[in-house]
């Protein structure tokens, strides 16, 4: 056996470790790559024992915090994986955060070190991070200079001494509800989604698409396990459908993980078919709805597998769907994964009857430790079974089949309760999808007086179609049931999202208010 089949083979590791392996194995195998540059497995593990020694030199020891804020790149990912080899937990932020919530998600993660780019630079200013020294990733003059910061060519770091709760990263999500949270995910965590993903096809001749931001867990999902099989991670700093097709043909993608909205406009593009997609052996898709028909689309046109995966970034239990393998299945998100328990549970937090709907929980080897420095926060996501087992909750409703596939109807926190009934939006959205005017729908609830809160579309309308808000608000409710019936439908240019393509509904509530 050799020393990676022998590591992989282990209830637990580090990444680092493994690119270490390789290095050693295939140091000329690609690594990295972005628009304008390429790193092979040797010199990303001499770089990422240079980024360990300078943050050693630093005084930084296992169990400190690093920020990082830029657009994708090489360099934004040696850093990261150098920091772990550090002990060092990353703090990875998103640069399209206000400069308020930045200033206080580097406190909140007492950061020793920002890492920045000119463009993230120009937007957190100069005094968002208080005296936090900052280290420019690009040369640009956002801080001190990487090259300059870098220990000297040779440098290797002491060996740290870690566990799996260890922390591994702190990402900021505030989902679509508000204030971020900091949630602490240890190497344990990271080394469960490495070894989940043992069944799809990673490997030495892998290439992973990445336009999905590094900040993101979605993208980490599949970022890391490609680097820890020995694969190269191909990062696109922004999403572009046209620029996207073109790099999967170029470098013969073999794996990507993509957002639904990605998708969408994928698909929608009129060269589609023109591209040599046949080198795809697997697509993932996780962090928002995933339309059945969308699915089936993408089964129908695009080779290879497709994989959806359900599960919080605070972690828990994930559902899988290969759906590739059970295409009657398009409308749920699958099945729990091996080592996932996934239970329902009612308001008054007892596990429900089977066949009946409830708030999904669950339980795996890959949960948060906790939401940084918020204990309270940490316990209100946090369920326990009668015997004393951990599960993370979900906040989302859903229910099992009698094949054992998941269900999903809607956020708890996005049911609409009107008149005493509850109405689930998606319910709503996707009666007014199966209209030829809409290409896109949101629905929320607004307060009423009469109802408590009644359904609210905001409708993104198909280009060149004429159809009138009234007109399509009659159509619509004369296909829903009397308690679902919308109060209002307004037409808008394009709905609010996140850089990962959930729908900010939050931000529709200010304008269903107004």
């Amino acid at each position: 056996m050799n020393e990676f089949a022998e590591a992989i083979g282990r209830d637990f590791g580090l990444i680092a470790d493994l690119v270490r392996l390789h290095a050693r194995a295939a140091p000329e195998r690609a690594a990295l790559a972005d628009a304008t540059h390429e790193i092979g497995y040797g010199a990303l593990d001499a770089l990422m024992d240079r980024i360990a020694a300078s943050l050693q030199r630093d005084g930084l020891r296992a169990g400190d915090a690093i920020a990082i804020c830029a657009a994708s790149s090489v360099s934004y990912a040696a850093v990261f994986l150098g920091a772990l080899r550090a002990g060092v937990a990353v703090a990875p932020l998103p640069p399209g955060a206000t400069p308020a919530s930045l200033a206080r998600m580097i406190g909140d993660a007492g950061a020793r070190i920002l890492f920045v780019d000119e463009m993230a630079a120009g937007i957190i200013g100069p005094s968002a991070a208080g005296a936090v020294p900052r280290v420019a990733l690009d040369g640009a003059g956002a801080g001190i200079g990487l090259d300059t910061w870098l220990a000297p060519h040779g440098a290797r770091p002491a060996q740290v001494e870690l566990q799996p709760a260890s922390p591994f990263n702190i990402i900021y999500s505030s989902g679509t509800t508000g204030e971020p949270k900091g949630i602490v995910q240890g190497h344990g965590m990271r080394w469960a989604h490495v070894l989940r993903n043992r069944k799809y096809d990673y490997g030495a001749d892998a290439v992973t698409l990445l336009s999905t931001p590094l900040y993101s867990n979605t993208t980490l999902v599949v970022f890391f396990p490609t680097l820890a099989y020995g694969g190269c991670a191909v990062l696109m700093p922004k999403f572009d459908a046209a620029r996207y097709l073109q790099l999967a043909e170029r470098h013969r993608v073999t794996h990507t993980m993509l957002v639904p909205v990605q998708y969408q406009r994928l698909m929608a593009r009129p060269d589609f078919g023109a591209h040599d997609l046949s080198s795809f052996r697997y697509k993932f898709c996780t962090s928002a709805p995933f339309g059945a028909a969308l699915k089936a689309d993408v089964l129908a046109r695009w080779p290879g597998g497709l994989v959806e995966f359900y599960g919080m970034t605070e972690g828990g239990g994930t559902c899988i769907l290969e759906a590739h393998r059970h295409p009657g299945k398009l409308h749920t998100v699958g099945r729990p994964a091996e080592g996932s328990d996934i239970r329902l549970i009612d308001e008054a937090g007892r596990e429900v009857a089977a066949g009946e709907s409830g708030e999904v929980v669950g339980h795996s080897a890959g949960m948060m430790v906790g939401y940084h420095g918020q204990p309270q926060k940490t316990r209100e996501a946090e369920w326990f079974d009668p015997a004393g087992k951990r599960f993370i909750r979900t906040g989302d409703v859903g229910r099992f089949d009698a094949d054992g596939f998941l269900t999903l109807f809607d956020r708890k926190k996005d049911m609409i309760i009107s008149g005493g009934f509850n109405i689930y939006p998606s319910d709503l959205e996707a009666v007014l999808r199966g209209h030829a005017a809409v290409a896109d729908v949101a629905v929320i609830g607004v307060p009423s007086e009469e109802w408590g809160e009644t359904p609210v579309a905001f409708v993104v309308r198909r280009e060149g179609d004429a159809t009138d808000e009234e007109a399509l608000l009659q159509w619509a409710n004369a296909q829903l049931g009397k308690t679902q019936r919308l109060a209002r439908l307004r037409f808008i240019d394009e709905l609010p999202r996140s850089a990962i393509g959930k729908i900010l509904k939050r931000e529709l509530r200010e304008l269903g208010q107004g």
